[in-house]
Formats: C-alpha cells, sequence, structure tokens
C-alpha cells in the first residue's frame, strides 16, 4: 500500500499532497498503530535500518496530522544532526515549526484550534497532549472524541478504565498523574489528559 493510500483516511484532504510530498522528500517506513495510551506516535532509527514512523490509527484527522508532522520533524532531525540532537530540543522546536507552517492556516485547523495551536507552535511541547487546552479542542471538534472524560477532570482516588485496565488516581506530577493498577498495585505515570472510560468517582477499597 502507497503512503498515499495510508494516509488517505486519517488526515484532512487538503492537506494530502503535502503529506506525501513530506515523504517523497525524506522516505521512510510507514505504520499504522492500534491505540497507545502512552504515545500518539513515534520515530525511530536504528543503524543499519531504514528509518520508521508509527502513528495511532485511532487519532481525529486533525490530531493524526499534527502527529505526523511532529514525527517527520524527528526524522529531517536526525538526519541533520544524527543522535547528537536533543529529542525535543531547540533542533527539533524549529523544523516542527517550519514543517507545520504551510498547514497551519485556518481552512485547515478551524477556531478556535486554529489560534491555540498557532501559540502552542511558538513553544512546542515533547507531546501535543502536555497542552490540555489545544488536547480539549481538537477532541471537541470531532463526533467521536467531542463526549471524552478526561483524568485531569477526575478527583483524586477515583476509579476508571484505560485500555481495559483499571486504576486509581493518585497524585499529579507536572502533567502526568501517578496511578495505581487496581490488579497489580503497580505505579504508572498516566497524562493528564489522557481519555478514560468507566470512571468511578469514588475511592477504592
Amino acid at each position: 500500500m502507497s503512503i498515499q493510500e495510508q494516509l488517505y483516511p486519517h488526515i484532512p484532504s487538503v492537506t494530502l499532497a503535502y503529506c506525501v510530498e513530506l515523504w517523497q522528500r525524506s522516505p521512510f517506513q510507514f505504520r499504522l498503530s492500534k491505540k497507545r495510551a502512552s504515545k500518539a506516535g513515534d520515530f525511530t532509527c536504528r543503524h543499519g535500518h531504514a528509518p520508521r514512523i508509527t502513528i495511532n490509527r485511532d487519532l481525529t484527522p486533525l490530531e493524526f496530522l499534527i502527529t505526523y508532522i511532529h514525527e517527520v520533524a524527528h526524522l529531517h532531525v536526525h538526519k541533520a544532526y544524527g543522535f547528537k540532537a536533543e529529542a525535543h530540543g531547540e533542533e527539533w522546536k524549529s523544523r516542527f515549526r517550519e514543517l507545520l507552517e504551510p498547514v497551519l492556516s485556518e481552512a485547515v485547523f478551524p477556531e478556535p484550534i486554529f489560534s491555540c495551536l498557532k501559540q502552542h507552535m511558538q513553544n512546542p511541547k515533547a507531546s501535543t497532549y502536555s497542552d490540555a487546552g489545544l488536547t480539549r479542542l481538537l477532541h471537541r471538534g470531532h463526533p467521536r472524541t467531542a463526549q471524552l472524560v478526561y483524568l485531569a477532570d477526575l478527583p483524586e482516588g477515583s476509579t476508571f478504565d484505560l485500555n481495559g485496565r483499571w486504576f486509581k488516581k493518585g497524585k499529579l506530577k507536572r502533567t502526568r498523574v501517578l496511578c495505581t493498577e487496581i490488579k497489580s498495585r503497580r505505579q504508572f505515570l498516566v497524562p493528564a489528559d489522557a481519555p478514560v472510560g468507566h470512571a468511578q468517582l469514588t475511592i477504592w477499597s
């Protein structure tokens, strides 16, 4: 399957030609991934192997577009600096801004998403989901995600379902929440704006 065929169902149609062009400039292996709670996409490059980008297939079109360009920016930085540059340092931030600029318009991102994303890109974070306001707007603008409940909205001590596993919400640690899996009692740092299911606003005894 061509890169165009893979991307077409997942991004705004007006951005398809540009996203394919990015691949043509610097080809890479592209894969769609099942939902991952810890990340929306990733870039990997090992010695002797072609660079690879994976994106979660369950993202909304605007989330998918931002994530795709985010990961392509990693590829460009790796080609220029190898393993010397910081993962989300100034080189990556500059390249991410540059690559997103051609599609950063109200024709692609309707208000108020456009204004929020434009502000976010002044100093882009390692994860778009670290920007709670932008995350909410991206989800609110799509029927599939408009009614999501977020971990940040739950009181401490609440229990919730995440990818079929039950957790108890603990303390907020910057942009992540220390949560305890009910079954194993293991602790995990979960993004504060992770969408969760079957939330129970009671303390698990």
